[in-house]
């Protein structure tokens, strides 16, 4: 019978630690395994990560692409599949509505509504944009649509112009 004064590990569940430089008896002394002498051998002894022994290396030898643009503007797409999901205690239909039902998940600037799916019940939509399709289909159900104006980028002057 099994009993907890009886339970044991299995065989290699467990090792003993390495006692590094503990003398010549140990097979580990002297140079505690780090061979003889270089770099490896020292305190401290190691190269960061990405250096290849003064080779050019691997992350300045590759092309760099592209950019990162950080004025960039992202859109949340909501299908009227999903809006249908909402059911009747949803009335008003924006982004942080959407947000707030869990349907919106993330951070975004701007709503854009789509016509893929069905919608029966009347929603008032506040959107910055929404599909002709759309639309037509939030119309017909009897709900409105106030879209949201986008904000024009500031356009800059040509030198030339700036110039004269």
């Amino acid at each position: 019978m099994l009993r907890l004064n009886t339970i044991k590990k299995h065989p290699g569940a467990t090792t003993s630690r390495k006692r590094l430089g503990r003398g010549s008896g140990s097979g580990l002394g002297a140079t505690a395994g780090k061979g003889d002498k270089g770099q490896l051998a020292r305190s401290g002894g190691s190269v960061r990560p990405g250096f290849e022994g003064g080779q050019m290396p691997m992350y300045r030898r590759i092309p760099k692409k592209g950019f990162t643009n950080i004025h960039r503007r992202s859109n949340a797409v909501v299908n009227l599949s999903e809006l249908s999901k909402l059911g009747k205690s949803v009335k008003d239909v924006s982004l942080e509505s959407l947000q707030e039902a869990g349907i919106v998940k993330g951070r975004f600037d701007r709503l854009t509504i789509l016509a893929t799916g069905e919608i029966t019940q009347a929603f008032a939509i506040k959107a910055h944009r929404v599909s002709e399709a759309a639309a037509e289909k939030i119309k017909k159900a009897g709900g409105t649509i106030n879209l949201i104006p986008i904000p024009e980028g500031k356009k800059r002057e040509k030198k030339a112009a700036a110039q004269k």
